[in-house]
């Protein structure tokens, strides 16, 4: 039923025509001319080759020094020794020096002796520089520099200049406004999968560079700065491709591009490597003038967090979650179930850790009778070992210890056992400590420890926890769960995910012609207007009448039929009810004469011009939604669907989705509704019809993606949803164009 909502697959034709009219198009992300979506957005971004930004055979410092007290001094002498490390050949330039750290040192770029890979700007102003660089062909530069966007509107104009300047040179730029990072010395004494990590301030990255002190390996630091070029995107898509990566950890208070960034996360989601990201901005209200609902009800920060969602990116509030995620999620294997079994020496332990993972979302799953009655042969029948299991603490100090463990790994229900020590308690918190190691050894499920202590200096903890790379430790309760529950809910993911952008609509469907010869650039349509556009694209609307007159009001309800809702339609009314502009249950010709005075009455009181009045069949069995389009300056059109009604700017029960998606994301929208349940028939009501609802998102979103910033905003509210397989009205609508 749903395949209606994509068409036949060709480029949008009325792309061309902007570009042809001098206007800009969407934010290139180095995507093939010919794999573009209907809205003219690319369907494809290319994986920049990195490996000799990261890799280079040969680099240039420009503005080397070793002059003693010269803040590039330390800086040269740092990426010598980078230089070093790598087996990178390191060429010097400065105009007036024969050498630096008794390396040969070249006058200017193009006097270098061979074509870098890579050049370090150790200027106050890049911008001259790039030229010389794109002549002698070198493929990457980094500019240290500051003063730039960060600074203001002179800064964001310079680095405008400097951004304009590389896009023609050819050559990729990392910053300005960056920092060493890139260069740090990374540990090769650890295996295993690594993070790789991405990072707009560089000093936020800190806390997880020094995961490699407790054994977590790191392989690539990307300090972005300002991203005059390249971007968070840019490295995403480049380590999602790299085998050794295990995760991406991020720290992002910007992006640059949004449907770069989506494309970038699409394919970390189709490789199955895990994004976690820090995005700052959370309390950015997004406030904007809007005339719908669906735009008041949807900030910027919410559409971000949507689409993190939508494309499986893990998004985390502090760096102590993202270097816990990001270490489970790089090292642990996929999970054989879903289900996490709670092992304690604490009854109330166990119940407290239970308690708050079970709110997270985590499963615990009641072991089975013969289960309970294995572990009863080592623990005292009193105790609970239902799940959680309490051991009463005495059977973790001899060889009852290692069998419980074992014999919690063997339940086919449990995924991930969790074992909670609040303190330590040596030395039975020690024989614990090893006892987990060794099952983790033995298992290929997940097994993680909080150790609570304080001090973090004990042996159990220093030496044989986090001497274990198949054990997941952690500090604090609240860190493990929201670990465990992205790992669980990462597997998930990825397990049933699909681009979105394989069937995105590339082609108009016939639709779109009907829809643009009833928009109105500049100016908010009529309701009856805007409900010829739902009807354009398929969406049903109640049968109605525009009418001029008393006498015509009465003839239309004759035809409609009684009773009839009767709405004063203009151009301008947002919120008719407000006004008094509706009229509902007229029953009779006299109340609909009488009606039709009385709104146009009202209407030249407040001096409002009307096209007519509305004379509309009227629906009354169903839950009231509204479904809405509003323009993201980030990511383009977005669609909400939500609880809708008079009262939904008070509920504000919505979900967010940035098109292109598909149903099974229109369906999940409806799950994270705290309204859900009404869907479902609640106090004797019949379960609405949910496939109509589904087409219903999905037609909005074709709408959405053809129209593109033609449609400024769409609200269809409410939406009358029906008992199941009765279908879905939209009662109300209101459109404004661009």
């Amino acid at each position: 039923m749903l395949g209606s909502t994509y068409g036949t697959l060709t480029t949008d034709p009325r792309r061309a025509r902007t570009i042809a009219c001098g206007e800009q198009p969407a934010p290139a992300v180095h995507s093939r001319a010919d794999d573009l979506d209907v809205s003219g957005r690319p369907l494809h971004r290319e994986v920049p080759d990195l490996d000799r930004f990261f890799r280079p055979e040969s680099m240039a410092v420009i503005g080397a020094s070793d002059a003693e007290g010269r803040p590039n001094t330390g800086i040269t002498r740092q990426l010598i020794t980078w230089a070093e490390r790598v087996g990178a050949r390191l060429h010097p330039v400065h105009p007036t020096r024969e050498s630096v750290f008794g390396i040969p040192c070249a006058p200017n770029v193009a006097a270098l002796p061979e074509t870098v890979d890579l050049a370090v700007l150790l200027v106050s102003d890049p911008l001259p520089v790039i030229e010389e660089l794109a002549a002698s062909k070198v493929k990457f530069a980094v500019a240290f520099a500051s003063g730039f966007a960060e600074t203001g509107e002179e800064g964001a104009a310079a680095q405008s200049s400097l951004a304009e300047a590389v896009g023609r040179s050819g050559l990729r730029l990392l910053g300005p406004n960056t920092n060493l990072n890139a260069f740090s010395e990374f540990r090769e004494d650890l295996d295993g999968p690594a993070i790789a990590l991405i990072t707009q301030s560089g000093h936020q990255g800190r806390p997880l560079y020094t995961l490699q002190e407790l054994g977590v390996r790191l392989s690539h630091w990307a300090p972005t700065g300002n991203e005059a070029d390249l971007e968070t995107a840019d490295f995403i898509s480049y380590f999602a491709e790299r085998p050794e990566v295990g995760a991406i950890a991020c720290y992002v208070e910007g992006l640059k591009d949004g449907r770069g960034f989506l494309l970038a996360a699409d394919r970390a989601a189709r490789n199955g490597v895990p994004v976690v990201a820090v995005k700052v901005g959370r309390t950015e209200t997004g406030a904007r003038m809007a005339a719908s609902h669906t735009g008041k009800l949807t900030g910027a920060d919410t559409v971000v967090d949507a689409a993190m969602r939508q494309f499986g990116v893990i998004r985390v509030d502090g760096l102590d979650e993202l270097q816990d995620t990001s270490a489970l999620l790089a090292r642990a294997r996929p999970p054989r179930a879903d289900g996490v079994a709670v092992y304690s020496i604490s009854g109330g332990t166990g119940a407290h850790f239970a308690d708050l993972a079970t709110r997270a979302g985590l499963t615990l799953p009641q072991l089975s009778e013969a289960k309970r009655q294995e572990l009863h042969q080592w623990i005292p029948d009193y105790l609970n070992v239902a799940n959680p299991i309490d051991n009463g603490g005495h059977p973790v100090g001899d060889w009852r210890g290692p069998k419980i463990i074992d014999a919690i790994l063997d339940d086919p229900s449990i995924g991930v056992l969790i074992c909670p020590i609040t303190g330590p308690f040596p030395p039975m918190s020690d024989k614990l400590a090893k006892d987990l190691v060794a099952a983790a050894e033995r298992t290929d499920k997940l097994v993680c420890v909080v150790w609570g202590s304080p001090l973090g200096t004990e042996d159990a903890y220093r030496e044989t926890l986090l001497g274990s790379s198949r054990v997941a430790t952690f500090r604090t309760f609240g860190n493990c769960i929201t670990a465990v529950r992205a790992y669980l809910d990462h597997h998930r993911f990825t397990a049933a995910y699909r681009s979105p952008f394989t069937d995105a609509p590339r082609t108009p469907s016939p639709s779109f012609r009907k829809a643009q010869a009833l928009m109105r650039p500049g100016r908010q349509l009529s309701e009856h207007a805007a409900k010829q556009l739902l009807r354009a694209y398929g969406i049903r609307v109640p049968r109605e009448q525009l009418v001029t007159s008393a006498a015509a009001a009465v003839r239309a309800a004759g035809q409609v039929g009684y009773p009839v809702v009767m709405k004063a339609s203009g151009a301008r009314l947002a919120h008719k009810s407000d006004l008094g502009l509706v009229k509902v249950g007229l029953t009779s010709a006299s109340q609909v004469r009488d009606a039709y005075r009385e709104l146009t009455d009202i209407a030249r009181y407040e001096g409002l011009d009307l096209d007519g009045v509305l004379v509309c069949q009227m629906v009354e069995r169903g839950v009231e939604m509204v479904v809405g389009v509003t323009q993201d300056d980030l990511f383009g059109p977005t669609v909400t669907v939500g609880l809708g009604g008079v009262l939904v700017e008070v509920l504000r029960d919505t979900a967010v989705r940035v098109p292109p998606f598909a149903e099974d994301q229109a369906r999940a929208m409806l799950d994270e509704l705290r309204g859900r349940p009404l869907l479902d028939g609640v106090r004797g009501a019949p379960p609405v019809d949910l496939d109509a609802l589904v087409e219903v998102v999905l037609r909005v979103q074709r709408m959405a993606l053809e129209l593109g910033d033609e449609l400024a905003e769409l609200d269809i509210n409410p939406l009358m949803v029906l008992p199941r397989g009765q279908g879905a009205v939209a009662l109300d609508a209101l459109a404004v164009c661009h």
